[in-house]
C-alpha cells in the first residue's frame, strides 16, 4: 500500500462559553517533516493566545484561554509525504495491555479466549477486525459519551470510537498492546473525525479499523492514548462550553486500495 503524496486537512470549531475557561484542543496533526499549519482562535473578532503542549506520541493540545461568549477555533495542514513511523517505548506493553475506562478488557477476556483462541499476530488483528465489523452496525448518534466496549457489544451499534474501543478491549484480553488514535482521514463519509485502533505487533504499531469507512494508508494521526479520555478533540476546564458547530474536511492526492487485512503502520 502506498501513501498519498500529499493531504491536505482543515477544521473548524465554533464554540460557546458559559464563563471564563480553558480549552485543550487536539485537533492538530501529529508533528512531523513535510507538515505546514496553521492553527486560530478569535473571539469577537480577536485572535487569542495559543499555547502548544506536546505528548509523548508526537501528538499535541493547544491551550486556549477564552472568556464568556462565541469562539471560534480554525485549523488547516498539508502533509507532504509520509509522517515518522510511531515509536514504541518500554513502556507501552504495560500501559497499554491495562484496561481503561472505555476498553474493559478485563470484563471481555471470556468472549476474546471463547473466539480467537491461539490466534497470533496479523491473524488475530484480521479475525478481531473482522468480528467487531460483523457484530456492530455502524449508526451515527446511537452511542453515549459515556460508553464503552461492553456497552457497544451488548448495543451492537455504534460509531467509529465505538468499533475501535471493543477492537482495543478483544486485543488486550489477548495479551496485545492496543490503543486509540483520532486522526484525520481522506475519503471517509460522512467527512468527520476519525477514531482507529492501532496495535503492537513485531514491534511496530499497526492500523485496525473495524469500520472499513477509509483507506488506512491515507490516515493522518492527531492524538494517541489508552481510549477516547487520551483523545477528545475539545476538553474543557472551567466553566461549560458548548460545541454549536463544526466542519472538518481531510483529502488526499490519491487514496490507496484498501481491504483491511494488509499490516499497515500510520504514516
Amino acid at each position: 500500500m502506498t501513501a498519498p503524496r500529499r493531504r491536505d486537512v482543515r477544521a473548524r470549531l465554533d464554540l460557546d462559553a458559559d464563563g471564563p475557561a480553558r480549552l485543550a484542543l487536539a485537533i492538530a496533526v501529529a508533528k512531523g517533516p513535510g507538515v505546514t499549519e496553521r492553527l486560530e482562535a478569535t473571539q469577537d473578532g480577536i485572535p487569542l493566545e495559543v499555547r502548544e503542549l506536546p505528548d509523548r506520541h508526537g501528538g499535541r493540545l493547544h491551550l486556549v484561554d477564552v472568556a464568556p461568549g462565541p469562539v471560534r477555533v480554525e485549523y488547516a495542514a498539508s502533509v507532504e509525504g509520509a509522517l515518522d513511523a510511531p515509536t514504541t517505548e518500554p513502556l507501552d506493553g504495560i500501559e497499554y495491555l491495562r484496561p481503561s475506562r472505555y476498553c474493559e478488557s478485563d470484563a471481555l477476556a471470556p468472549t476474546a479466549d471463547a473466539e480467537f483462541a491461539g490466534l497470533q499476530g496479523a491473524e488475530l488483528l484480521a479475525a478481531v477486525r473482522g468480528w467487531v465489523g460483523s457484530r456492530l452496525d455502524y449508526v451515527l448518534g446511537s452511542s453515549l459519551p459515556t460508553d464503552g466496549a461492553i456497552a457497544t457489544l451488548l448495543g451492537r451499534r455504534g460509531v467509529c470510537r465505538d468499533f475501535a474501543h471493543l477492537v482495543v478491549a478483544l486485543l488486550r484480553a489477548r495479551d496485545v498492546p492496543a490503543r486509540v488514535v483520532s486522526v484525520y482521514a481522506p475519503g471517509l463519509e460522512p467527512m468527520d473525525f476519525h477514531a482507529v485502533a492501532e496495535a503492537l505487533v513485531d514491534g511496530s504499531w499497526r492500523v485496525v479499523d473495524a469500520t472499513g469507512l477509509a483507506p488506512r494508508g491515507a490516515l493522518v494521526r492527531i492524538a494517541t492514548g489508552r481510549d477516547a479520555a487520551d483523545t477528545a478533540f475539545l476538553t474543557s476546564i472551567g466553566a461549560a462550553v458548548s460545541l454549536t458547530g463544526y466542519e472538518v474536511m481531510a483529502v488526499a492526492d490519491a487514496l490507496p486500495d484498501d481491504d483491511g487485512t494488509a499490516l499497515v503502520e500510520l504514516r
